[in-house]
């Protein structure tokens, strides 16, 4: 599945790419890298920007831009891709129908992943109607992510929704979290220490253990204790089952408008 096209080597393109070389998944050798907005020494080993007759070699594609300008993107491409050669999407919102249509019928999968790939602990919504494009999928993402099959393209919406968008959700309750402590009277910075600490924590034992979140949540909350006073607020009503699911259903809304 080598050479690997690589249009666009933005945020998560460039994670992939940081994330491979931890995992030791792909070399530089094995990368062919199109954006006109990078320098090719931040990528020493790979073919960066080479002449359009070279783009032949690529066996898989990733198409790594930004959803609202993929058709720009390819157009100069398409022309001199290799009949065989599979696309693999993470564009979010857009249609494998529409990216293959595009790509001249090529196969298509489509993935939803998060940027954690470049640690090696990211996740990747994957759907895809050839087998061959979604083992590409595979390929790519299994060696730096939790890969999920979806059977549906129209689920990859919600997958946007409750993961690709999700890592932003987080990074938004610490935010508030740390805030919340500093209004109480903790030093900022002492309270950015306990709250990122405390959540790291927490997300780290939720994996070790196994268990359930609701679970995990009833060992902490004792009957009529602090954590139970705090809970009635986020739990209750104008709480997390009120606003997450409308969060979500505003990003499967903005994620279906992206896909035109």
């Amino acid at each position: 599945m080598t050479p690997i096209l690589l249009l666009g080597a933005g945020r998560m393109g460039g994670a992939l790419i940081q994330g491979w070389r931890e995992a030791g998944a792909f070399s530089a050798a094995d990368l062919i890298i199109r954006d006109p907005n990078i320098e090719a020494a931040a990528f020493a080993g790979a073919l960066v920007n080479p002449p359009l007759e070279a783009l032949s070699a690529a066996k898989t594609v990733l198409l790594a831009v930004k959803p609202q300008i993929w058709r720009e993107a390819i157009r100069d491409v398409v022309p001199h891709l290799a009949p065989d050669a599979v696309i693999v999407s993470i564009a979010a919102g857009v249609r494998a129908a529409d990216i293959s249509e595009a790509f001249g019928g090529r196969a298509v999968a489509r993935v939803m992943p998060t940027t954690a790939v470049a640690i090696g602990r990211g996740t990747a919504s994957v759907h895809a109607v050839d087998p061959a494009a979604r083992a590409a999928a595979h390929a790519l993402f299994a060696p730096v992510a939790t890969v999920v099959d979806l059977d549906s393209e129209e689920l990859m919406h919600a997958a946007t929704a409750v993961s690709g968008s999700a890592p932003a959700y987080l990074y938004a309750f610490v935010e508030a979290l740390e805030a919340a402590g500093a209004g109480l009277g903790l030093d900022p910075a002492a309270s950015a220490r306990l709250a990122r600490a405390t959540i790291i924590g927490a997300a780290a034992l939720m994996e070790a253990g196994g268990e359930e979140p609701a679970e995990l949540r009833k060992q902490v909350t004792s009957p009529g204790g602090t954590t139970a006073a705090a809970l009635a607020v986020l739990m209750g009503e104008g709480g997390f089952g009120d606003l997450l699911p409308r969060a979500l259903a505003a990003a499967v809304a903005r994620s279906v408008e992206l896909g035109g």
